[in-house]
């Protein structure tokens, strides 16, 4: 076993585990939906995670080639998934019981911390790309970080339901055109 199949085992497990908690959470909002209020922005970000995971997963296939791997670099692979994985454990509710769950209400409790993660995760990227590679990621790799970081900002310090609508829908559309035009391809 060479070192990026062994070190690709517990980067595989969070990635795993992330979306097992969407998945999960999104199923328990299925079977309780007589007991949710409904609020489309934590499902739209449900589904960009999901999204996401499928990216992180494909893109993390080019780190096949790297050679002569360090803790550090590990470790901020490794932090990438977990900055995610926290993403997926506060996007949707643990429990929905008779009680009720009000969506809008839990998005907005811990939309700081899951726009805090998602800034983190950005930052952890290009970071990465440093340390692995020696110099910052592609101008457009780049631009896209960045846009995505402002909106992961304002999410995290915005309080305005109507932002956070907009942050949505420029994260979806910002996102699918990032996969497609930068890795539409194994590399």
């Amino acid at each position: 076993m060479d070192a990026f199949n062994y070190l690709a085992v517990l980067l595989s497990i969070i990635i795993g585990l992330g979306l097992t908690q969407v998945l999960s959470a999104t199923g328990r909002l299925i079977r309780g939906r007589e007991h949710v209020r409904p609020y489309w922005p934590p499902l739209l970000w449900a589904a960009i995670l999901i999204v996401i995971y499928v990216q992180v997963w494909w893109s993390m296939f080019g780190l096949r080639a790297h050679q002569g791997w360090t803790f550090l670099a590990f470790l901020l692979v490794l932090l990438q998934t977990v900055t995610l994985y926290m993403m997926a454990a506060l996007v949707l509710p643990e429990q929905v019981d008779e009680r009720g769950v009000d969506l809008h209400e839990h998005y907005a409790r811990h939309a700081p911390w899951f726009f805090g993660f998602f800034a983190a995760t950005l930052v952890v990227s290009v970071v990465k790309e440093v340390v692995l590679e020696g110099r910052l990621p592609e101008r457009a790799n780049l631009a896209f970080h960045a846009v995505l970081f402002s909106a992961a900002l304002a999410g995290a310090l915005v309080r305005r339901p109507s932002v956070h609508r907009a942050i949505a829908m420029v994260c979806a559309l910002g996102i699918s055109a990032y996969i497609a035009l930068l890795f539409a391809r194994l590399r």
